[in-house]
């Protein structure tokens, strides 16, 4: 394994520090664009037709349009396939995250003046959510921490309907798992569909799929370009690119924590991006002497090499201070202090997706059961953007109403406005209810 080790002051560290802070990616491949918006075309303008025959060809040859759903009996099944430790652990997850996130809902309000003037804001849910989760090929893994994550806000926000999606494998089956986990949280809608072609289901609509107004939930670049392509048409979370983990660590921390933190995320995605920043130069060695020792023993071991050898980084700085003003440049997905005194420094962080504190809180935590959501910004945009909420399915409309004495109080300010914009008629509207015509 061969993992970069840069010194931050160095013209090869600041060439790195400037490409970490540019890091961000707009588009997928024109091969990706291009297919995909066939896609999108194809499923608008065939519906049904379509999602069966990409289905058919890439997912499951035996799906029909009669099976496209998951059917009762299919949930019930499910639950007989599962066992009660399972059951336990989907039941506190999702207390966990069902607890955080009711902090987030929020309310209307309304503010009066003695002229009798309203104005205010109305929040309600959006209609319908779709959640798209992965799935279905021999050897991918059930990500039932997306349903959880995705799932819950929805609810919590009052969504009336929530639909989930999510690839079957070839034998039309959805992972017993995910169904569980749909069921706990009250979702009953699946579609047994994924890629670009269920984001173009759930946007546009197709005979069995009606279509929703918000779209959340990961997936490979095809999903990430679908939802590029119909983000306006319908919201979405976030444009995700691969995960990625900063430590800051100082002498303090343990070598085998770093590692360990670096592998957990080295092993989602050979685009994965793992990186420490330190200011201990012997804890570098022995971070990677630990990152020798620890990857052959995991079953995604070539994944999480093909990462660290690409995008693997450990930075050298001189200070806290120097290292924690880098983080907040990188604005980094997952942003974890290992250091001796995390809180005083967390004042310090402007920008990341989560923040981890101190080296008994691995990522890892906040991935499953902590309770914050693990839908977070990636590639810089936690600069201006944030995790996945309730507010992802919440709109707010304004409020204003006006009595007589106060459009009477207004009216001028207003004329007078609409007088220096050029448009006479909106002046208008008040002068003719005031009789000053």
């Amino acid at each position: 394994m061969k993992i970069t080790t840069l010194n931050i002051n160095t013209p090869e560290g600041r060439q790195r520090r400037a490409d970490l802070r540019n890091r961000f990616t707009e588009e997928g491949d024109g091969g990706c664009r291009e297919a995909v918006a066939a896609i999108l075309a194809r499923i608008r303008r065939e519906g049904d037709a379509a999602v069966l025959d990409y289905c058919r060809r890439f997912d499951s040859p035996v799906m029909t349009l009669d099976t496209l759903r998951v059917s009762a009996e299919e949930f019930a099944l499910a639950e007989r396939e599962v066992d009660d430790p399972f059951r336990q652990t989907l039941r506190l997850a999702a207390e966990r995250v069902r607890v955080f996130h009711e902090r987030e809902l929020e309310d209307s309000w309304m503010l009066t003046r003695d002229d009798g003037t309203i104005t205010g804001r109305m929040v309600r849910p959006v209609d319908s959510a779709g959640l798209y989760v992965p799935g279905g090929k021999e050897g991918s893994t059930p990500l039932v921490s997306s349903v959880l994550m995705n799932g819950i806000p929805a609810q919590i926000a009052g969504v009336g309907r929530r639909v989930m999606v999510t690839p079957p494998n070839r034998e039309g089956r959805v992972n017993p798992a995910l169904l569980v986990a749909a069921r706990e949280i009250g979702i009953d809608e699946v579609y047994k569909i994924g890629s670009a072609w269920a984001i173009a289901a759930l946007a546009f609509g197709t005979e069995s799929v009606p279509a929703v107004d918000v779209i959340v939930g990961p997936g490979n670049q095809y999903v990430a370009e679908a939802k590029r392509q119909v983000m306006g048409r319908v919201r979405i979370d976030m444009l995700a690119g691969p995960s990625e983990v900063l430590i800051v660590a100082d002498d303090t921390a343990q070598a085998a924590f770093v590692a360990a933190d670096m592998l957990a995320q080295a092993e989602h995605d050979p685009q994965a991006l793992a990186m420490v920043i330190t200011t201990s130069e012997s804890l570098a060695g022995a971070i990677v002497r630990e990152l020798e020792l620890q990857l052959p023993q995991l079953p995604r071991a070539d994944i999480a090499r093909t990462a660290l050898n690409e995008r693997g980084l450990i930075l050298l700085a001189d200070s806290l201070e120097q290292a924690i003003e880098l983080a907040n440049e990188i604005a980094i997905e997952h942003l974890e202090l290992q250091i001796a005194e995390p809180w005083q420094w967390l004042p310090k962080i402007r920008h990341a997706g989560a923040i981890f504190l101190g080296s008994w809180t691995p990522e890892a935590a906040g991935d499953y059961v902590a309770g914050p959501n693990h839908v977070l910004p990636t590639m810089g945009t936690a600069r201006i953007a944030s995790a996945l909420g309730v507010e992802t399915f919440l709109k707010k409309s304004s409020i204003i109403s006006y009595s007589r004495q106060a459009l009477e109080a207004d009216g001028n300010h207003i004329r007078r406005l609409a007088a220096l914009e050029g448009l006479t008629a909106h002046g208008n509207s008040v002068a003719i209810r005031l009789g000053q015509r």
